[in-house]
């Protein structure tokens, strides 16, 4: 049996990169001989040495991209990171559709399958839920405390119910009406009580909020029923008399969501929203760029592969301009982009470049770095769509929905547009579950994996452990989320986590 050589405590990621990327920290003095280098700072894993000199004003390269300039003359063996890096927003060519190649679409026999629970109406859900939603805050403790009465001993005689969810939200009121923020809220509350995990949904309100209930409703299409109900605390009695009237409609609903079973369907009907919190210098080498590959494989089975954190895409939104199957769509993506450029004016905001401590202790510098392992997730097959926050997505393939880069807001929108699972790339752990459709989370690397265990559905710091590559990763990922599609439990559900992640997107004044 051979030994397997060690690895170079370097990382090349492109013929023209002018950094090297460390695999494990890199001591002061250490001289690397494969790269005729001897470091002049102590490096942590994921940041950047220089490969060789680079003069000031020079551009610094990652991965043959453009993440910013020396701000100073860096020495060969330097550490690079924001000390001596300054963003540098240039113009960058859309070169809309120069890149687009085409799916080798799987026919429908050969395409994977999961064990889905089919509704009548032919949407295929991962989860089955019955879900409680506040019109406004003034219903968040009501709905809270219906679904506290669910607890798993009175969803005993249920077994095919995955629990009873409260999404409570903090706005509804004291909000410009009619407005942009406005149609989101209602969008996305629209987009939870039309998913398809959803088996059941019951909408509570104050009553003399701006969102209305019966207004919500008529405006977006959703009817009473059975397994579509709604409730008014000022008609209704008040608080104790509410909860007990929302309590009653649970019991009533239970029997019949009870009435599902799996079946084998197609991995088309997957829509997967992908996200990343907490990322690091190895989240754009293992985590992002597998789970992209996991996505081409995805898509070639007919299913849809939803990027979003539009702010994590400023600098190489070119990537999937080129990528888009015509210059409408990608045209739409840069008028989002455009739409962000006014919104953060000003402001000290990611989009103007300042990541988070997290990203920058994990070797990401600025903004441009960041979105250039962010925009990886989403693979390489065309870009067939953009849509805006919360809309329905109604194409398949690869496709954009506007968000901020905050993972709850992110996740929020995803759902309502209809993703049925999330994957959820992350370099430093993020601590995060949702429901109703449940999220996988991908570690970059093994250290973090080992210590956060507990937390992390799959470690692809196996691709920087030389144990495989990034498409062999990403054939893990895929035969993962067919699993947890198919009720497979992930880390997060194990945990209980998800019953505060419904974070709708705040736009505008609050009055």
């Amino acid at each position: 049996m051979t030994s397997r050589p060690p690895l170079s405590p370097l990382i090349r990621l492109h013929p023209n990169d002018n950094v090297l990327v460390a695999r494990a920290p890199i001591a002061l003095g250490q001289h690397l001989a494969e790269f005729d280098l001897r470091t002049r700072a102590q490096v942590p894993a994921g940041h950047k040495i220089a490969a060789r000199g680079i003069a000031a004003g020079e551009r610094v390269r990652k991965y043959d991209t453009v993440i910013g300039a020396a701000s100073r003359d860096i020495e060969a063996g330097e550490h690079v990171h924001g000390h001596n890096l300054t963003l540098v927003d240039e113009y960058r060519d859309p070169a809309f559709c120069q890149d687009v190649k085409p799916v080798d679409l799987l026919p429908p026999g050969q395409r994977a399958t999961f064990m889905g629970i089919v509704r009548p109406d032919g949407r295929v859900a991962t989860r089955n839920f019955i879900g409680l939603i506040s019109s406004v805050n003034c219903s968040a403790t009501t709905i809270n405390r219906i679904a506290a009465h669910f607890t798993e001993e009175r969803l005993r005689d249920y077994p095919n119910v995955d629990g009873v969810v409260a999404f409570a939200q903090t706005s509804g009121c004291g909000m410009s009406s009619p407005s942009e923020h406005f149609d989101l809220l209602r969008r996305t509350i629209a987009g939870y009580a039309r998913h398809p995990n959803l088996g059941g949904v019951l909408i509570v309100g104050l009553g003399c909020e701006r969102n209305q209930v019966a207004d919500l409703f008529s405006s977006q299409g959703l009817h009473n029923s059975a397994l579509v109900q709604s409730l008014v605390m000022q008609d209704s009695g008040g608080t104790r008399a509410t909860i007990a009237a929302g309590i009653a409609a649970v019991e009533a609903m239970l029997p019949q969501v009870n009435q599902v079973t799996r079946q084998p369907v197609s991995a088309e009907h997957l829509k997967i929203g992908l996200e990343c919190g907490g990322s690091d210098g190895f989240s754009g080498i293992t985590a992002n760029p597998a789970l992209g590959a996991a996505m081409d494989i995805l898509v070639r089975h007919g299913g849809t592969a939803i990027l979003s954190e539009t702010p994590e895409i400023h600098g190489v939104e070119y990537m999937l301009t080129r990528r888009a199957v015509s210059p409408e769509v990608g045209q739409k993506l840069l008028d989002r982009l455009d739409w962000w450029a006014e919104y953060t004016r000003g402001h000290n905001a990611q989009f103007n470049g300042v990541v988070g401590h997290g990203n920058q202790a994990g070797g990401l510098a600025n903004i441009f770095e960041k979105s250039l392992g962010s925009a990886m997730k989403g693979g390489t097959t065309p870009l067939v769509e953009v849509y805006r926050y919360a809309e329905p997505i109604d194409k398949a393939g690869f496709v954009f929905m506007d968000s901020p880069g905050y993972d709850p807001v992110a996740v929020t929108g995803q759902i309502a547009s209809g993703a049925n699972l999330i994957c959820f790339t992350t370099g430093r752990g993020s601590m995060f579950g949702s429901k109703p459709a449940p999220t996988l989370k991908l570690a970059s690397n093994t250290p973090m994996f080992e210590r956060l265990e507990e937390d992390m559905d799959i470690n692809c710091g196996a691709v920087l452990d030389g144990d495989c590559d990034v498409q062999q990763m990403g054939q893990r990922i895929f035969e993962h989320i067919l699993r947890a599609a198919s009720g497979h439990k992930t880390k997060s559900e194990l945990l209980g986590l998800g019953d505060h992640e419904f974070v709708p997107w705040h736009l505008g004044i609050v009055s």
